[in-house]
């Protein structure tokens, strides 16, 4: 059966209320748990972003379950100080940790001052920040004079064995590309036949492990307060493509979803006013080849949705799955 997890929304809880958020939705029953690692919120009215590694230190001490991170080394990261930070919450919490590094993303990355590279080029830094993180966890010291410059590195307090370094990925070329070396993908949801797409490619190119699944949901009373809900808080999802990695301010972000249509916001959240039929939805696309899937309710109330879920969504889940 698919692990069933919760996301923690950075951008959209102060640290302290993410942290009761993940407590309530591990006692809830949900399997495990995961985060973005963001410098800014998606849009202005998600109001917040928590510094990811210092809250996950938090959360894996009040939780026993599962945590993973997706964070993007080679810009606003070095990828030395990415392997300290994984190695050090793997030490602690052995088993319980997994890191899914991806090429990022302007909003989060512009901000030391240093141009905003082409796609190219962030996969290419990706290979190698991923392949000095790796080299660093298994013990070794590491020079490195490329798209990343390292000098005699090591890593000194580190896990009796490396966590998964597992990849994002949301196009299917992406998903070949990184099959190289990724101990499994992390994607997040889009209708059946661009999973179906992304998964071939993956595992056509040698792709292994783990397959996990971010799926935005709104679970609410009728259609007009769960449309209400995504248009105030998540209609950024309506932003794809090449633009969406290149905008640089939430300010950004609100104005190029500003007068987004109702059909739109429905093709990227799952919305619902029954259980039954957001598991239904979920499943769906969980059937393309999914092993995990973490659920992000994308409004601020939490507490409703992982009442809710423990009540209704999660029995209906893993009755479909």
């Amino acid at each position: 059966m698919a692990l069933i997890g919760y996301h923690a929304s950075h951008e959209q809880l102060p640290p302290s209320a993410l942290l009761e958020a993940v407590q309530d939705a591990e006692a809830a029953g949900f399997d495990g748990a995961m985060c973005s690692d963001h410098l800014a919120p998606w849009g202005v009215r998600q109001g917040e972003s928590g510094y990811a590694w210092s809250w996950l230190g938090a959360a894996l001490a009040r939780t026993s379950f599962s945590f993973g991170v997706v964070t993007a080394p080679g810009q606003r990261y070095h990828p030395v100080i990415t392997a300290q930070a994984i190695a050090t919450l793997e030490e602690m919490f052995p088993g319980r940790f997994w890191a899914c590094l991806g090429s990022g993303e302007a909003m989060n990355e512009h901000v030391t001052g240093d141009p905003w590279p082409e796609k190219e080029f962030r996969d290419v830094r990706l290979d190698e920040s991923h392949a000095v993180i790796a080299r660093l966890l298994e013990g070794r010291e590491v020079d490195v004079d490329g798209t990343v410059r390292v000098h005699r590195a090591r890593v000194w307090s580190r896990p009796a064995k490396p966590p998964p370094l597992f990849a994002a990925a949301v196009a299917p070329h992406t998903a070949a590309h990184v099959a190289a070396w990724a101990d499994g993908l992390v994607t997040v949801a889009q209708d059946r036949p661009a999973l179906d797409s992304l998964v071939h490619r993956y595992r056509e190119a040698g792709g292994r492990g783990p397959l996990s699944l971010q799926v935005h949901v709104c679970l609410a009373d009728d259609d007009a307060s769960a449309l209400a809900i995504v248009r105030d808080q998540w209609r950024q999802a309506a932003v794809t493509g090449p633009r969406l990695w290149d905008l640089e301010q939430p300010e950004d972000f609100d104005a190029a979803a500003e007068g987004v249509d109702d059909a739109t916001l429905k093709k990227s959240v799952l919305i619902a006013t029954e259980a039954g039929d957001l598991a239904e939805q979920i499943a769906h696309r969980a059937a393309a080849g999914f092993d995990r899937l973490y659920l992000h309710h994308v409004g601020k109330d939490q507490s409703a949705f992982i009442e809710r879920a423990e009540r209704e969504l999660l029995p209906a889940l893993r009755g479909l799955l």
